[in-house]
């Protein structure tokens, strides 16, 4: 078996994803790799490649499956991802799952770890989140940082994304369940797939994970 540790986290939006993988990633010294991370970074890049995804976001399109799938290609060949990686928005949709094994080859997905967490749960999350606009740190609305206006991490601007507002909360939880939920059965189909309660402490959910990947001998 390789040895690259390559873990696909699901679940919902507001369903815990970027606080596990902060966890998972220090835990296991692999990157957190999020698809939005990976976008901003290429716009400020000013790359080739950067300058094609800042032009499609620029127009307001969706940044189309064969752009995500070079720029996640291009993310694996950096030297932080030789032992594995965390994928935290790669893959949606079937056909970038489908992609992602042909890309990975031998060194393929591991596991996939789904949260489950209820839609009244993630919504209430969603609406009281607050990021930083320049690091991209979440808070919750009572957090100092966000009474404050300020990131204690960073000193950017904390704001309520307009992605978290309740009419695009709604939207975004309907395009997960077509586009993104058929990929629990994909994985269940190649038995890589388990399910964690998402809703518990980020400290018992990081425990129920680290015990699956431990069973399997992942790490």
């Amino acid at each position: 078996m390789s040895a690259r540790l390559n873990l696909v986290i699901l679940g919902k939006q507001g369903a815990g994803k970027g606080t596990q993988c902060a966890r998972l990633a220090t835990i296991y010294s692999i990157p957190h790799v999020s698809t939005g991370d990976i976008l901003r970074a290429a716009v400020k890049s000013d790359s080739p490649l950067g300058r094609e995804v800042s032009s499609v976001m620029d127009a307001g399109a969706l940044v189309s499956d064969d752009l995500v799938i070079k720029l996640v290609e291009a993310r694996f060949l950096e030297p932080d991802a030789a032992r594995g990686a965390l994928l935290d928005g790669f893959p949606r949709t079937i056909a970038q799952a489908e992609a992602l094994e042909r890309l990975l080859g031998d060194d393929g997905v591991k596991l996939c770890v789904n949260l489950e967490v209820p839609i009244e749960l993630v919504t209430q999350r969603l609406s009281t989140r607050r990021v930083c606009q320049e690091c991209g740190s979440i808070y919750s609305e009572t957090d100092i940082s966000v009474i404050s206006g300020t990131c204690e991490k960073c000193g950017g601007d904390v704001i309520q994304r307009a992605d978290d507002k309740p009419e695009a909360i709604r939207k975004r939880l309907e395009t997960y369940e077509r586009d993104t939920a058929p990929l629990l059965e994909f994985y269940a189909a190649r038995g890589l797939l388990v399910s964690v309660d998402g809703n518990q402490t980020p400290d018992e959910v990081t425990a129920a994970i680290k015990a699956v990947v431990h069973e399997r001998g992942l790490a």
